[in-house]
């Protein structure tokens, strides 16, 4: 099950690295002389083992393993899959069986053949419950998971995913235990990256050798790795797609972002993907037009928990959204670096509509104190947030706003961390108003929407259930094209707006500074630096 809080709204600017187009494009030659090394910083990555590692925000591991491996599908610039590893995808009539047909002339970085076993392999063992893999959930359509994952914690019954059939050496299927209309879009994560056969020890499982220094089939190879301080990768020259244009990239290990912004400024460090909020007020007089902001997936909320009583009034929740100043807090604490929020799916996913929220998320503060008023709302308010996620000016502002707008006291109230928030929601503690952020998995609407919302949702931490917006979400899975999947999706959402489970304040953005030795510098649907494009020097 996945239960990912986003403690720093994040996101991604769709950017082709479409291996259906590879070759097609107008690049230039690679630079003849590979000796300048591209500085690149990152935090720690917990793991660099493609199903421990999430693919959809923008994470430390997630950019090495992007430069490490080239995954099935890319995505075109509004989100769409387009093959890039794989020649096609397709999906029988009804959406459940899918034929996988890799493209030749892969290898991985060792010199093995990349062939349909590799990616077969992989998948097993990330499904595979004993094995403990965080992207364990990716597999969870496919079916034979319950028998990999029992519930109550018993011991699986079989070792391997009935719906995966080896059709041959570059062909496999994938039967799904329901139809998925997107399927095709889980296909660009980490967890669906195929591993070498020297990845996995006799008894199948992943080497220690694989997890300090993953062998994989992109545009880069590992050379060398200090944990803790460095990564050392360089082109890969028998990769069969677009050449990286320049030779070597160095990942430099930060503590944070504040020192990796200093070395930037220095001219230690060419990319980093993160502006430390304290800098925000002088980042565009301190880079210019090195400084990128780019828009994307990263979503910030508010949530009211269903077990408490005093909030469960749908009126008082719509009365609290109306009173809340969006722009005034994006221009005043974020610079504005990020968007409001005026529906429940950021605009960079495909089928997303502007104001899907309706009127619930315009400020009208006249309004909302009169409709908080007639619908008996609390004369106390309280905003819980964690302490380790640089929330508390937004939250002292947001309750400024109310304590003004519906004439209430309101007062933030932090816990240490994350945990804390999810472990008191979790024994159904008292916690008022809780604010809870979101980051996709795949883009697709269904990556909110269903994890947030539905019955029973891995993200549906405060308890939301609708049995109208279940039936519209099941329909959504079931149907015929991606596009009416993102019509029921957007019906689904005018549901959202009716009983305003959750008010949404804020979609992120990356904020990335450069160096004057870089250019070409852009980021892909899945939130890493594309740096195959970036050239130098």
């Amino acid at each position: 099950m996945r239960v990912r809080l986003v403690v720093a709204a994040t996101a991604a600017l769709p950017v082709v690295v479409a291996g259906g187009l590879a070759g097609c494009t107008d690049r230039p030659d690679p630079a003849p002389n590979p000796d300048p090394v591209v500085r690149v910083a990152i935090g720690v990555p917990p793991s660099l083992v493609p199903t421990e590692v999430a693919g959809g925000d923008g994470g430390d591991g997630a950019q090495v393993l992007a430069a490490l491996f080239t995954p099935l599908v890319g995505f075109d610039d509004a989100g769409r899959p387009v093959p890039v590893a794989a020649e096609s995808v397709r999906p029988s009539p009804d959406s459940r069986v899918w034929t996988i047909t890799l493209r030749g002339g892969y290898t991985f970085h060792n010199g093995e053949l990349v062939t349909a076993d590799r990616y077969l392999e992989a998948w097993n063992y990330g499904a595979y419950q004993p094995n403990g893999q965080q992207n364990n959930y990716y597999f969870q359509r496919i079916e034979g998971y319950p028998a990999l994952n029992p519930p109550g914690g018993g011991a699986p019954t079989a070792p391997t995913l009935s719906g995966l059939a080896k059709v041959d050496d570059r062909t496999f299927t994938v039967t799904l235990a329901e139809p998925f209309v997107e399927f095709a879009s889980l296909l660009g994560a980490p967890a669906f990256y195929p591993l070498p056969a020297a990845a996995f020890t006799p008894g199948g499982e992943v080497r220690d050798e694989f997890a300090a220094a993953p062998v994989g089939n992109g545009p880069f190879r590992m050379v060398g790795r200090q944990p803790g301080e460095l990564i050392d990768i360089e082109r890969y020259p028998r990769h069969p797609g677009d050449p990286a244009q320049v030779g070597k990239v160095r990942f430099q290990v930060y503590p944070d972002d504040l020192a990796a912004y200093a070395d930037l400024l220095a001219g230690d460090v060419d990319l980093v993907t993160r502006i430390p909020a304290g800098r925000l007020a002088t980042v565009e007089a301190d880079l210019g037009d090195r400084f990128l902001r780019v828009p994307g997936p990263g979503f910030q909320f508010l949530a009211f928990p269903s077990y408490q009583p005093e909030l469960a009034n749908p009126d008082i929740r719509r009365a609290i959204s109306m009173a809340i100043d969006r722009d005034e807090i994006v221009a005043g604490v974020f610079r504005g670096t990020e968007s409001t929020a005026h529906s429940f799916v950021p605009p960079v996913v495909p089928g997303a509509q502007d104001g899907g929220c309706g009127p619930a998320c315009r400020h009208d503060p006249a309004t909302a104190r009169d409709l908080y008023a007639r619908a008996g709302g609390p004369a106390q308010l309280t905003i819980g947030y964690n302490a380790d996620g640089g929330h508390r000016d937004w939250v002292e502002m947001t309750c400024d706003q109310l304590r003004t707008s519906l004439r209430v006291g309101c007062q933030g109230v932090p816990v240490p961390h994350v945990t804390d928030l999810l472990d008191r929601l979790a024994n159904r503690e008292p916690v008022g108003i809780v604010r809870l952020g979101w980051a996709m998995d795949y883009p697709s609407m269904e990556s909110y929407l269903a994890p947030l919302f539905s019955t029973g949702g891995s993200a549906n931490l405060h308890g939301y259930h609708n049995p109208e917006l279940d039936a519209l979400l099941a329909s959504a899975a079931a149907a015929a094209s991606p596009a009416e999947a993102q019509a029921s999706y957007r019906r689904a959402e005018q549901i959202l707006a009716r009983d305003l489970p959750v008010i949404p304040l804020r979609f992120g953005s990356y904020t990335i500074g450069h160096s004057e030795r870089v250019r070409e510098v852009t980021v892909t649907t899945m939130g890493q630096l594309d740096l195959t494009r970036v050239t130098c020097c």
